[in-house]
């Protein structure tokens, strides 16, 4: 079920006004009911998928709390074994086997082995990587194992952060579906403008970007460096407020069933380098790449040779884990030689910035870091927009021949709808701004009534003249 459709207009209020209305130890129930309700809108026979990883995981998890030494080991591996496989035939076992035909075929011989008609699960990364960290904190000792099957199969199930995230950990979440939730109109509230936030931020914006993202993009041959470009600037923004809105309104929904979930985002365009971009950006999959496969492989704490291999490794990982395209493995080897490169020079950086004299000008330096750092990410944007890396280079090459650029015509979107784009992106940076220091709704709690109401209006108003009511699925929905 989508957030931005008619169907979770009706869906959400039902399990809210039942939730509340319903004594604490029926709820799990009628969570994990609406969560596999939710789920089977897609395709209802995968959530048979998830029915053999969670029986498998929660097993996995009881065993290995009641083992010792290698058998534990052999349980963890078991488990991570389940979720891996399922996740790869279903994501890369075309992507290898077609390669693997490509290859045989050069060489004029023939693959067995056809292509298979078969459709990834949706948000099938995002349900085994929050399996799989159950599994790993139990054997580190860091959660007791789930006794109650329903209890751990809403885990894995919630359906605010079911098909796109926050990525959470047992710790974070499991013990919130046994805590008695009292309505409280203040944070139910809270929860509201924050699936507000994110509504405008997908249907207002990141949804009207996408027309003229998609209508440049489907023939890059076709166009100049400057409709290029407009398009590449326009998807950075579209994917941010498209992944972003849906999770600030995962965050809100579970808000209002007061579940608290992990923040996901956090100003990400305002870094002022990558490796801080990298703790803004998808918090909750970034993070669980540091803890469970940077740090296992030594993370910093080697010789700087292996440092380097294991940050470039990790997102090497992170970008195939994307999608199974050569173009996202290339998106991740451009940031692990960002972050690579960064390290490098990090000595001669500061020397330089300090011969500027940037020193004596911090702010200068800031807002130098922050656009520099912008326009690398865009640029990495390109290989993860692009259907393959010929057309990337075919868009970087185009983008880069600075005499070829022409006024840019045909986009897709009118003259209005980009004016009314560029608008709502400077209304979203200019709260973004404002929330330096503070979260813009407790700001809001401190003012008078009626200004209040004008703002919620406003916003409200804003979706239902502005937004586009077309039920466009979410971009991160596709990994």
């Amino acid at each position: 079920m989508l957030f931005n459709s008619a169907h979770f207009l009706v869906f959400f209020p039902m399990v809210v006004a039942a939730y509340y209305s319903i004594p604490q130890r029926f709820r799990w129930a009628l969570l994990l009911a609406s969560s596999c309700y939710f789920y089977m809108v897609f395709i209802p026979k995968y959530i048979l998928i998830l029915f053999a990883l969670i029986l498998i995981d929660y097993a996995a998890g009881i065993a290995i709390e009641k083992s010792t030494g290698p058998r534990r080991q052999t349980l963890l591996f078991v488990s991570l074994a389940a979720n891996v496989g399922m996740l790869g035939f279903f994501k890369y076992f075309n992507f290898l086997n077609d390669n693997l035909t490509s290859v045989l075929s050069a060489l004029h011989l023939s693959n067995p082995a056809g292509h298979l008609d078969i459709l990834l699960p949706i948000g099938l990364s995002f349900h085994t990587f929050q399996s799989m960290s159950y599994t790993i904190e139990v054997y580190r000792g860091n959660q007791r194992a789930e006794r109650h099957l329903g209890i751990y199969a809403l885990y894995v199930l919630f359906f605010p952060q079911l098909v796109a995230g926050p990525i959470e950990r047992p710790q974070n979440l499991l013990h919130q579906f046994r805590e008695e939730k009292a309505f409280e109109y203040d944070r139910v509230v809270d929860g509201l403008k924050l699936m507000a936030w994110g509504f405008f931020k997908k249907m207002v914006i990141a949804d009207r970007l996408a027309v003229l993202v998609d209508h440049v993009y489907s023939a890059p041959q076709a166009r100049n460096g400057a409709e290029l470009a407009l398009a590449t600037y326009f998807f950075a923004f579209q994917i941010y407020c498209d992944f972003s809105g849906y999770s600030d309104i995962a965050i809100g929904a579970a808000q209002v069933l007061g579940i608290g979930l992990m923040n996901n985002f956090n100003r990400p365009y305002f870094s002022k380098n990558v490796a801080e971009f990298w703790k803004r950006w998808h918090i909750s999959l970034s993070s669980w790449f540091r803890d469970y496969l940077y740090i296992p492989l030594g993370g910093n704490r080697t010789g700087r040779a292996r440092w380097y291999f294991n940050l470039f490794l990790t997102f090497l990982v992170s970008g195939i884990w994307h999608g199974a395209n050569w173009t996202y493995l290339l998106w991740g080897a451009i940031h692990g030689t960002y972050l690579v490169f960064s390290i490098a020079t990090r000595s001669v950086r500061e020397r330089v910035a300090h011969w500027a004299r940037l020193d004596d000008f911090p702010g200068v330096r800031k807002l130098l870091g922050v656009f520099v750092t912008f326009h690398l990410v865009t640029f990495a944007w390109i290989a993860f927009r692009a259907k393959s890396i010929g057309e990337a280079w075919i868009v970087v090459g185009k983008i880069f021949d600075f005499g070829s650029w022409r006024m840019p015509a045909d986009l897709g979107l009118g003259r209005r709808e980009i004016a009314l784009a560029l608008l709502s992106i400077a209304f979203m940076e200019m709260v973004h701004l404002l929330e330096r220091h503070r979260n813009i709704r407790h700001m809001l709690k401190e003012k008078p009534a009626s200004i209040r109401g004008l703002v919620y209006a406003g916003m409200i108003l804003s979706i239902l003249f502005f937004g586009r009511f077309n039920s466009r699925s979410f971009i991160y929905f596709q990994f």
